[in-house]
C-alpha cells in the first residue's frame, strides 16, 4: 500500500449511515451520551457502544466521564469536516427530502459545532470581507486591524480568542447555501455575542438557530451586505 493519510478509513468510519446519524448529533456542539446517540442513530445501546468505539479509535470524537456517565463529542476539526462533506454532497445533490417546519429555520440559521451557519452565518461572513474586517484569499480568512477594533467595539476580548490549538479564523464551508461561513475562536465568539445579547435562542430539539424580530433587525445591522449579496 501506499504511504499517507488514510483516508479511506476515515471515509469509511464517516460513510456507516449509524455513525453518520451520530456524528451530525454531535454537530451541535453538545456532548452526548451513549444512549442519546443510540436514539439519534436508530440502533440498540450495545451497537452503538461498538460504534462509538470505532469513532473513537479513529479520532473523530472524544470521550469524557462525569460520574458514573460518559459523554462523547466532536472536536473542532472534525465538525469542520463534516460540513465540508455536507457542502460537497448537496452541491452534487445527495440530500435527504425531510420536509417539515424545521427545515426552514435550519437554513435560515442553526449551530455548526460552536459557530453560526446558515444564511445568516453566510451573511456574516460575506458582511465582514465586505467592509474590510477580514480578508479572504480563496480559503484562508485573516482579521485585518479594522476588524479586530470591529470586535473589539462589541466587547468581544480578542486577546482571550488567540490560541495555538485553533485558529481565531478558519472558512468552513456550508452546506445549505454552499458557500463559506466563519468558524474559528472568532466564529464562536461572534455566535456567542448574539445568544447573550438576547437575539436568538437555540432550538432545544434541533440545531437551529431562532432569531427574534428584533434581534434578526440588530443582526443585520450589524452585520450589512450590498443588495446584490442579499439577493
Amino acid at each position: 500500500m501506499k504511504e499517507g493519510p488514510d483516508i479511506a478509513r476515515i471515509g469509511m468510519l464517516i460513510g456507516d449511515p449509524a455513525r453518520a446519524n451520530m456524528l451530525t448529533a454531535l454537530m451541535a456542539g453538545q456532548a452526548l451520551t451513549a444512549s442519546e446517540l443510540a436514539q439519534a442513530a436508530g440502533v440498540a445501546l450495545p451497537t452503538a457502544s461498538a460504534h462509538l468505539g470505532k469513532l473513537e479509535d479513529g479520532g473523530l470524537i472524544t470521550q469524557r466521564k462525569q460520574g458514573r456517565h460518559r459523554y462523547f463529542a466532536l472536536s473542532a476539526d472534525t465538525a469542520s469536516l463534516l460540513e465540508s462533506i455536507m457542502g460537497f454532497a448537496a452541491k452534487r445533490g445527495h440530500l435527504r427530502h425531510r420536509p417539515g417546519p424545521k427545515d426552514p429555520a435550519l437554513r435560515q440559521a442553526r449551530i455548526c459545532y460552536d459557530h453560526l451557519a446558515g444564511d445568516l452565518g453566510v451573511r456574516m461572513l460575506d458582511s465582514l470581507v465586505e467592509h474590510g474586517s477580514i480578508v479572504a484569499e480563496g480559503e484562508m480568512l485573516d482579521l485585518t486591524a479594522h476588524g479586530q477594533q470591529y470586535v473589539c467595539d462589541m466587547g468581544i476580548d480578542l486577546d482571550a480568542l488567540r490560541s495555538p490549538r485553533r485558529p481565531l479564523c478558519k472558512s468552513c464551508l456550508d452546506w445549505s447555501e454552499r458557500r463559506s461561513h466563519l468558524a474559528g475562536t472568532l466564529g464562536k465568539a461572534l455566535l456567542g455575542h448574539v445568544l447573550a445579547e438576547g437575539w436568538a435562542r437555540r432550538d432545544a430539539d434541533s440545531r437551529a438557530i431562532r432569531f427574534n424580530r428584533t434581534g434578526l433587525g440588530k443582526f443585520h445591522a450589524l452585520f450589512p451586505v450590498s443588495e446584490a449579496d442579499a439577493a
